[in-house]
């Protein structure tokens, strides 16, 4: 292992608690609506739990109604009531084959809850990256105790990890201000 490894090491779980940030974020129902906040339903088919997305065809049909349409017409009853049963507070309406999935508009109280949760999502993937390179410092100083690497070259790579570690904390800083804006705007 050397200082390259470590930080490359660090620079890619570093983007992937970024990239958890971002997907937990979109879950985060604002008032439009939007396909994604379906994606983490699942649904019973055939005896076991499948993904809404592989089960049914998810539109938007305007502004504030998704669209669902199951591929099979017996799996209708079954995808309106994993909707209906899940955490988001959604009330489907069937017509026909295809399930209108109205969101409802947010309450003020709820745009600021919503903002707090975010907030959450954001403080955990802080602590996720100061983890990250909590644990890239100690492979440092691994390698120096190992005599692979100078105590010079350990410091100039700790600035470097330090430099990483303010990059992505300043995206994740940048992503809650995007999705605030958005929760907020009415």
């Amino acid at each position: 292992m050397s200082i390259a490894d470590v930080k490359k090491n660090t620079d890619q779980r570093m983007q992937k608690s970024l990239e958890t940030l971002r997907a937990d974020l979109a879950k985060v129902r604002t008032g439009r609506a939007h396909t994604g906040i379906l994606d983490h339903i699942m649904v019973e088919y055939y005896g076991s739990p499948t993904n809404l997305s592989q089960v049914a065809n998810v539109t938007l049909i305007d502004a504030r109604t998704i669209g669902v349409q199951p591929f099979e017409k017996k799996m209708v009853a079954v995808v309106e009531k994993a909707i209906r049963e899940s955490d988001l507070g959604l009330n489907p309406a069937t017509q026909g084959e295809m399930i209108r999935v109205p969101t409802p508009p947010l309450t003020e109280e709820r745009r600021k809850e919503m903002v707090k949760l975010v907030k959450g999502e954001a403080e955990d993937a802080k602590i996720a990256i100061r983890n990250i390179r909590r644990d890239a410092n100690e492979g440092l100083k691994k390698l120096v105790k190992d005599k692979e690497c100078s105590e010079d070259d350990e410091r100039r790579a700790q600035d470097e990890i330090q430099k990483l570690t303010d990059k992505f904390v300043a995206e994740i800083d940048k992503q809650v201000i995007d999705k605030e804006k958005e929760i907020l705007t009415v």
